[in-house]
């Protein structure tokens, strides 16, 4: 993979044992390590960003927010319709 980038961290020991033995006990492999670390940022990081769009919506009502989501699906849904220029050859 060319865009991967090297990480130097640290953690706790019992952090360390506690990833290592989990990968272990389910079948882990070279490179799992990375996969486990990369997979449980990613959750973070989508966590996160729910709190977030919940804390900036918090004062919309349930109807409001259910325009803006269908409003926000039907112009995604038109721009990749649109611009599927193998769909109209």
């Amino acid at each position: 993979m060319p865009d991967d980038t090297r990480w130097t961290v640290k953690v706790s020991k019992e952090t360390d044992i506690a990833v290592r033995s989990y990968l272990a006990e389910h079948g882990g492999k070279k490179g799992d390590l990375s996969k486990f670390i990369e997979r449980a940022v990613q959750k973070e990081v989508f966590r996160a960003t729910l709190r977030d769009i919940r804390e900036r919506n918090r004062d919309l009502s349930d109807e409001q927010l259910q325009a803006l989501v269908d409003e926000e699906l039907t112009a995604v849904r038109n721009e990749f319709w649109h611009d599927r220029k193998w769909w109209n050859e």
